[in-house]
């Protein structure tokens, strides 16, 4: 089958979905881009693949490999992402390096979907780097997405559905080298200034405020502050301890215990007057919030009267707004929370512009925060302290001393956290 005849991966720009044309039919994948089109798209692709597109996708089997020897790239994508779903999954949900690896099996399947897993040489690897390079990504993305696919080729042999020669020859492909490549280099993530954060704390809302003060304190990532809930939260000492049931170590059997000192033990006691397992920091929340707020303190001459407070409360048609499309949910996720961020530094600079009096805030993410704290800890307190309290993990030499360097932990934080 020539490489022809692989339909694309497009883009219907009158819905916003993703598209695949076979035989003059369309096939819509759901929003374009995102990771479940991806998917869809090897799924589809896969099934197709086998048989040529000689019959439409509602007649196709799934291929049985045991009858059918020859096992394409496509094929294998369906397998591996079956595995992938679960073995990177946190809990229900599907884990962030299951959607990295939907990222990756999209462009894989397009360009050599058609392609037996056997024939998929170092050759194609390089092609594949070029084809993210054209794309626009940065060095260090293209690099990790073809560490993706050598992984994906090495559990194929594995699971003996590739010969070992496979993924010994992607071995032999080298990482893209900085000044060597046509790759754009990424810009590294720099600490933001308190003064750019302070103005922003003070213009999001209550729950996003203390997110943000709560990661300039502890240096936490900030999928681990958007899961705190009170039953991870000891108060039984005078320094709190959180202990995350899910970080970025949890595999490798690692556990994470961030202590809280007072400061942000100050900052958390609002949020813990509710269900044991609900999380602290719930959009919801926020939005009733900034409903009261827009009622409230709304720019009037005249004063506002209980009869009337009582009847907006109870008709809130007359500050008539649309329904959204997707009602606010009970926990941040990272993109809302940097989104939140985004709204909360857009608001300081157009009161900014105005007065034309102060500097602009620079568009700044939570990971910075992570740095911002890491500096004030290395400054303060060395290396090894900014090591421990970012959580990183260490050698199996320097775990011995975990309880000890632990101990100083707390002792800092009940100093500055």
């Amino acid at each position: 089958m020539s490489r022809k005849s692989i339909p694309s991966y497009k883009l219907h720009k009158a819905s916003g979905q993703a598209r695949v044309i076979i035989r003059g039919q369309s096939h819509y994948l759901g929003k374009f881009n995102s990771p479940e089109s991806h998917r869809k798209y090897a799924l589809l692709i896969a099934e197709l693949s086998r048989h040529g597109f000689a019959c439409p996708p509602s007649q196709v089997e799934p291929t049985n490999t045991a009858k059918n020897p020859i096992l394409l790239v496509s094929e294998l994508l369906v397998a591996y992402l079956r595995y992938a779903r679960v073995y990177y999954s946190h809990g229900p949900k599907a884990g962030k390096e299951y959607r990295a690896m939907l990222d990756v099996a999209g462009p894989v399947t397009e360009l050599f979907g058609h392609v037996p897993v056997d024939e998929f040489g170092p050759l194609k690897l390089k092609s594949f780097q070029q084809h993210l390079v054209q794309k626009g990504y940065c060095r260090n993305e293209v690099n990790r997405r073809t560490g993706r696919v050598k992984r994906i080729f090495k559990w194929a042999v594995s699971e003996e559905l590739a010969h070992p020669s496979v993924h010994h020859g992607l071995q032999a492909v080298p990482g893209l080298k900085r000044g060597r490549t046509e790759a754009r280099e990424s810009e590294p993530v720099k600490p933001v200034e308190l003064k750019h954060v302070e103005p922003v704390i003070s213009a999001v809302s209550p729950q996003v405020a203390a997110i943000i003060q709560i990661q300039l304190l502890t240096g936490m990532r900030p999928s681990e502050v958007l899961g705190m809930r009170p039953i991870d939260i000891d108060q039984s000492e005078l320094i709190w301890s959180y202990s995350i049931p899910a970080h970025k170590n949890s595999w490798r059997g690692h556990k994470r215990v961030v202590p809280l000192g007072p400061k942000a033990q100050q900052i958390l006691k609002p949020f813990l007057d509710r269900n044991l397992e609900s999380y602290l920091f719930s959009p919801a929340e926020a939005e009733a919030w900034r409903d009261e707020q827009r009622f409230l303190l709304r720019n009037r001459k005249t004063k506002v009267y209980l009869c009337e407070l009582k009847r907006r409360t109870q008709r809130k048609s007359i500050t008539a707004r649309k329904k959204p499309k997707k009602a606010p949910g009970h926990q941040y996720d990272i993109d809302s929370y940097r989104r939140s961020i985004k709204y909360g530094i857009a608001k300081i600079n157009r009161e900014r512009v105005k007065l034309q009096t102060e500097e602009i805030i620079p568009s700044w993410h939570p990971y910075q925060l992570r740095h911002t704290f890491a500096t004030r800890l290395r400054k303060q307190f060395g290396v090894e302290a900014a090591q421990l309290g970012l959580g990183h993990a260490r050698t199996d030499i320097v775990e011995i001393y975990a309880e000890k360097n632990h101990a100083m932990l707390v002792d800092i934080m009940a100093q500055c956290g």
